[in-house]
């Protein structure tokens, strides 16, 4: 290191953090993480039935290819939400819209 470069004052990750803290880009990179897990959180056969997920202003928006597995989703919203959440490790999404 150079004379006039600074040490970090911390590790990487926390450098990560305040960055995306700063920018504001924190809670974009909890609902891409929601997304590209989509099949670890909700299982390989709801996984693949969801044609899209998206996440805008803590809504999940999701898009099923089966009539009944939306039905039952629909059914058990709370454990969804819960589910994802729990996932994220915060409340990342508070509704979930069907379509």
């Amino acid at each position: 290191m150079s004379d006039g470069e600074k040490k970090p004052d911390g590790p990487m990750k926390d450098l990560v953090d305040r960055f995306l803290r700063a920018y504001r880009l924190d809670g974009k990179m909890d609902e891409m993480n929601i997304i590209n897990n989509w099949e670890e959180i909700m299982g390989k056969a709801i996984a693949n039935r969801t044609k899209s997920v998206r996440i805008h202003e803590k809504v999940l928006y999701l898009e099923m290819d089966s009539a009944v597995m939306r039905d039952e989703l629909q059914q058990s919203k709370s454990l969804l939400i819960l589910r994802v959440n729990e996932y994220a490790g915060k409340d990342l999404i508070i509704n979930v819209w069907f379509g």
